[in-house]
């Protein structure tokens, strides 16, 4: 680890601004004029709205606590369920952690301080507990870990104490917060199925951009190929392809392209993604026979996927390579992006971009756009330029 150092850091204010009374002038005049009784004095800034700073010893500017390797151990988040993370350490054992309180009330945009993949530091609890038993621990700020008899029951618990600077994210925007889905990835699988529910271009744009703004290799799988016919699919092979990203059709149902899909999983560190009913965890279990992830059917009245994976979770592959599972994802926002920044995501915007009358150019209603001249001229697709225009609006896509 690096020289330790001590940096102030702001904390979430943990209380609301108090309401201004808005009623002395009526007051002043109910009481005849005179301001004898009025309230003489009047805070101009509530004492609860006053910024909360910590002084912490750190290892860099982040502001994330520095911890002893002697009493912390190094690990890597496998789910994260509630209050409860499971950790699998660098030597093999599984600890179920709470987060440090200090982490959780930091000043972040983040819906969750951890999220799976992260690379974090964890303390062991003072013994060794059993599974049906609560947290023990002597430091003020561990929390009381609900019992129950789910798959995150282990025999050990701890509490995390830091979480590393995160490499190759997956995150969106969430109720005017970024939402972290997958952190210290190395590509994005786009698993997109061709029939039920039916194919939606728009939303792999999304994903695309998405992959990009976080550093991730995108790759699209389009599952439920043994349903529809391949030779109707080779516009939209061609146009990913000419993008440079690879696209592997194949069928959880049949086992094609399923070795195509393994070896591309090889060695790396992959998160699935896509709607609900696409076929993520049945293709995993495709993938590595005896996973056994939970699958449910097409919905018969919407033919609408139905959400059977509620949770992000690290799988580690028999064949080298770990996997990440996904909720289902029905919308895609992504998060502190620019309207300005949305033509970078589209690769066959940059040749036209220095052609445009203006070098401001939107690309939406200029004049001498030499972008919107190449999709009147279809060297650019109409559907791509489609969705560049929602992510440059900020409209959300299904």
């Amino acid at each position: 680890m690096s020289k330790k150092k001590k940096v102030r850091v702001e904390l979430r204010k943990n209380r609301e601004k108090p309401p201004r009374e808005n009623d002395l002038t009526r007051d002043f005049r109910e009481n005849d004029g005179t301001a004898d009784d009025a309230q003489s004095g009047e805070r101009v800034r509530a004492k609860g709205s006053l910024s909360r700073y910590r002084t912490v010893t750190t290892d860099g500017e982040d502001g994330t606590p520095a911890v002893s390797a002697d009493e912390c151990v190094r690990g890597r988040v496998l789910r994260v369920h509630g209050l409860a993370s499971v950790v699998e350490t660098d030597d093999g054992r599984v600890f179920r952690c709470a987060v440090r309180r200090l982490l959780k009330s930091l000043v972040t945009d983040e819906r969750s301080v951890v999220t799976t993949g992260d690379v974090v530091w964890l303390r062991p609890a003072a013994g060794v507990v059993s599974s049906q038993s609560s947290v023990v621990s002597e430091d003020e700020d561990a929390e009381q870990l609900t019992t129950d008899n789910s798959p995150l029951a282990t025999t050990q618990e701890g509490m995390i104490e830091r979480v590393e600077p995160r490499r190759g994210v997956l995150t969106r925007a969430s109720r005017r917060r970024e939402h972290v889905i997958v952190a210290n990835v190395d590509q994005l699988l786009i698993v997109m199925s061709l029939v039920q529910p039916d194919l939606k271009p728009h939303l792999i744009d999304r994903y695309l951009a998405a992959a990009q703004k976080g550093e991730l290799k995108a790759v699209l799988a389009l599952n439920k190929a043994d349903l529809t016919d391949a030779v109707d699919l080779q516009p939209t092979i061609g146009l990913y392809a000419q993008l440079g990203i690879p696209v592997i059709l194949c069928s959880a149902r049949t086992g094609y392209g399923i070795d195509r899909l393994r070896e591309q999983l090889r060695g790396r560190s992959t998160v699935f993604s896509g709607q609900s009913g696409v076929g993520k965890s049945s293709l995993l279990n495709a993938v590595q026979p005896g996973l056994a992830l939970a699958v449910k059917s097409v919905s018969e009245v919407n033919q609408k996927g139905r959400h059977t994976t509620t949770y992000s979770q690290l799988i580690k592959l028999n064949f080298g390579g770990w996997v990440v599972d996904t909720p289902g994802v029905r919308q895609l926002q992504l998060w502190d992006s620019r309207p300005e920044e949305m033509e970078g995501y589209f690769p066959e915007f940059r040749p036209y971009v220095p052609l445009c009358a203006f070098p401001d150019c939107t690309h939406t209603h200029e004049k001498g756009c030499a972008v919107k001249d190449a999709v009147a001229r279809r060297h650019i697709t109409a559907r791509r330029y489609h969705s560049y225009l929602g992510l440059f609006n900020g409209t959300e896509a299904e």
